[in-house]
């Protein structure tokens, strides 16, 4: 089983994608926040903040400004930020961060049949704790991702309404990310 499955007590995951929505995801029912936003400057802050909220806190490594989407700014990341993990495309800072101690999510875009099996075998050589599948509203592919792989699955991206996250759940998703407040 994967530590991941773990920690969804909510299903829908707060994807923070300004810095002036934090207050709505840290009193919101979700209990995991993906921050897609952030600087060197104010990403300990933020991170700080969701773990004040007794929530779990990912961030995503390509999205903070001023820390490198290397393997030196996953470490760095890991000993001074300290968030529960990282989200990136990258296999080679997933594989950066499971060795630093942090939980890894790998974010894979479907934009073809190719994508989903090479983001797939990818996935299965980096060995993240769940596979973010974006857009996350096409619960026929969340499906057949489901049955390709044991690895925990979150559908994210275009995610606008409580009907899409019901059916991406239905369809095997482990949790939903969503950037709209008023799904949380």
């Amino acid at each position: 089983m994967y530590p991941i499955v773990d920690l969804v007590e909510h299903q829908t995951i707060a994807a923070v994608q300004r810095v002036e929505d934090m207050d709505l995801a840290i009193n919101s029912k979700v209990n995991i926040v993906f921050l897609l936003v952030g600087s060197i400057f104010n990403i300990k802050d933020l991170v700080d903040q969701v773990k004040a909220a007794d929530k779990q806190v990912f961030i995503h490594m390509e999205f903070i400004e001023g820390i490198a989407a290397d393997r030196s700014g996953v470490a760095y990341v890991a000993q001074y930020i300290q968030p529960t993990g990282i989200i990136s495309t990258k296999s080679n800072l997933i594989r950066g961060a499971k060795e630093a101690g942090l939980m890894a999510i790998q974010r894979i875009f479907l934009i073809d049949r190719s994508a989903v099996v090479r983001g797939i075998k990818a996935a299965e050589q980096s060995k993240p704790d769940a596979i973010e599948v974006m857009p996350g509203i096409m619960p026929r592919v969340i499906r057949e991702m489901t049955d390709m792989t044991s690895l925990p699955i979150i559908a994210g991206g275009l995610v606008g309404t409580h009907e899409e996250i019901e059916s991406a759940l239905e369809a095997g998703a482990l949790a939903v990310s969503a950037g709209t407040s008023e799904l949380w």
